[in-house]
């Protein structure tokens, strides 16, 4: 994601994390580098007149891809084909009455 969008025209990733799929674990830190450079031909569209700065962010999302054997212990529960048993809601205590 780009902000502003347009700046997406000048800007080309040379070497991105993005290009492969990443696995990271729970908790886990990760340094992700992105080698990018801005065309100077931004600098001569009016359109960017009033901007001073360009902001890229990434999403993560949970993967489909099948998990390496080295990281079976990290798997997730499957869910669950069962329902879970109605359990029901705790009676409310009575208000309480004001002193007089």
């Amino acid at each position: 994601h780009m902000i502003p969008a347009e700046a997406g025209l000048y800007f080309n990733k040379i070497q991105c994390f993005c290009f492969d799929e990443q696995l990271i674990n729970p908790g886990e830190e990760v340094d992700l580098p992105i080698f990018f450079f801005i065309d100077p031909l931004l600098g001569r569209d009016t359109r960017f007149d009033h901007v001073d700065r360009i902001t890229l962010s990434y999403l993560f999302f949970e993967s489909d891809s099948e998990l390496p054997e080295e990281y079976e212990a990290f798997k997730k529960s499957l869910p669950s084909s069962q329902t879970p048993q109605a359990v029901p809601a705790p009676v409310p205590l009575p208000a309480p009455v004001p002193s007089a």
